[in-house]
Formats: C-alpha cells, sequence, structure tokens
C-alpha cells in the first residue's frame, strides 16, 4: 500500500492515511481502501475500526488535478459511480468503522466519513461539501447521505453554500456523534471502537443490519440520479473554470454555463 496503513490492536483496527500534504483522496487511494476493506471484512481479528489521517487534514477532499484528466460527462459519471460502490462497501462492512476526523473532512473527505458508521471530529474540524465553489456538485453519494444525518434543511445549506461547519457544529446538527478537544480525535474513536468490540461480535452485526433497514429505499436511486448529474457537471464550462482557478488558487469567473 502506497498512501493506506492499517494495523490490529486489541481488536481494532487502525486505518490510517497518509497521502501529504492534505491526504486527498485520488482513484489510486480508492482503490487502496477497497482492498483493505476486503482483508478488515474477512480479518477474524478485527471487531471494530477506526479511520483516521496524517498529518494536517482527515481527508482533504478529492484529488483535483485527477480531474483534469477526464474529458467525457460519462467519464465523471463513472468517477462518481466507482467512488460510490467504495463506500458503499465501507457502510456495509459488517465491523463498525468509526471515522476520526481532524484539520478537515472536505468533500470527498466528508463523503468518506459519512460512509463510516460513527463518526468523531475535533471541535475546530472543518466539515462540508464545498463542490458548488468549484461549479460541481457531490459525487460519491454525498449529497444522499448527508440529508439522512442532518436532515433535509442543513443538508441543503452545506450542500447550496458550499461552506463548511467547525466539529462543534456538526455534534449539534448531528453529523458526528462527539466533538473533542483538538488532538483526542484518535482516543475518543479508539475508546469507543474498544467499548464495542467487547460487546458479541454476533449482535454487532445484527445491529448494523438493522441501522442498514433504517436508510431510505430510495437511496440507490438517488445516488445513480448523483452520479449522473455530477457527470453533467463535470462536462459544463464552469466546472472546467472552477477547477482551474483551484489549480492556480484564485477566484473562479463563472459564466453559468
Amino acid at each position: 500500500m502506497d498512501h493506506l496503513q492499517w494495523r490490529v490492536e486489541d481488536h481494532v483496527a487502525h486505518i490510517v492515511f497518509e497521502r501529504p500534504p492534505a491526504n486527498a483522496l485520488a482513484a489510486s487511494v480508492l482503490s487502496e481502501l477497497s482492498v483493505v476493506l476486503d482483508e478488515i471484512e474477512s480479518d477474524t481479528q478485527v471487531h471494530a475500526a477506526v479511520l483516521y489521517g496524517e498529518g494536517r487534514f482527515f481527508a482533504a477532499g478529492a484529488d483535483i488535478k485527477e480531474f483534469t484528466n477526464v474529458e467525457t460527462s460519462s467519464g465523471f459519471s463513472d468517477l462518481g459511480t466507482n467512488g460510490q460502490k467504495v463506500f458503499d462497501k465501507m457502510e456495509a462492512l459488517t465491523k463498525p468503522i468509526i471515522a476520526a476526523i481532524h484539520g478537515a473532512a472536505l468533500g470527498g473527505g466528508l463523503e468518506m466519513a459519512m460512509a463510516c458508521h460513527l463518526r468523531v471530529a475535533t471541535k475546530d474540524a472543518k466539515l462540508g461539501l464545498p463542490e458548488t465553489t468549484l461549479g460541481l456538485i457531490p459525487g460519491y453519494a454525498g449529497s444522499q447521505r448527508l440529508p439522512e444525518l442532518v436532515g433535509r434543511p442543513k443538508a441543503g445549506e452545506m450542500i447550496l453554500t458550499g461552506l463548511p461547519i467547525t466539529g462543534e457544529e456538526a455534534e449539534r446538527w448531528g453529523l458526528v456523534n462527539k466533538a473533542v478537544p483538538e488532538g483526542e480525535h484518535v482516543k475518543a474513536a479508539v475508546e469507543i471502537a474498544r467499548h464495542i468490540a467487547s460487546k458479541s461480535r454476533i449482535t454487532t452485526e445484527m445491529g448494523l443490519e438493522l441501522l442498514r433497514y433504517a436508510i431510505p429505499s430510495s437511496r440507490e436511486e438517488g445516488s445513480k440520479k448523483e452520479a449522473e448529474l455530477f457527470g453533467r457537471a463535470f462536462a459544463s464550462e464552469d466546472a472546467k473554470e472552477g477547477i482551474q482557478a483551484f489549480i492556480e488558487k484564485r477566484k473562479p469567473a463563472f459564466k453559468n454555463k
């Protein structure tokens, strides 16, 4: 693994992103994550897992520079669908994963955190879906999971404005289970994971299965629509301008085309 490492301590798997400086979710990173999820699922020593990033961020989003290598709307739709499949696999795991968030969880980073079963964040962490600032929309089922967690009004505010909220706000909104002081996110997540790991694996699996039944039946349809619109958004002139502006570190000049 080039950017993702994992180890087991006291029946808790530590999944660690190591792709400085921002732990951006490149396609290769998502592929590695998919492999790790399979390994954790089959490892009988793992009863729960904690996911976190090294360095300054949890995961500051997708690798924007990779977007310049995709040329067609269908190509971007496939990109969204592939990301959705990895995060769906995470959500379907029979062992709970807790995201330990610090620094920033933005765009794909937040979508990954939302695919985890529980979330802990530092109080000063930034969580958001800033895709609209690039002339884009969420593509890894973020538009579907966020309303399930915080409700449609708050989800609409985050998606349409693109503005992030703090870990403290995220706790009040129900986006994270707990907000903790800086530097204590991994410790807090591991404590929860160890508590879960001490329970019967059978009842833990059953609990996760019941939670999946609570997800609205329209999720699959909504995710497909998101991937389709994700591709259409990338085909726009505004998306090209937004991506280029991000790379050039300037404010985009959108033309609504």
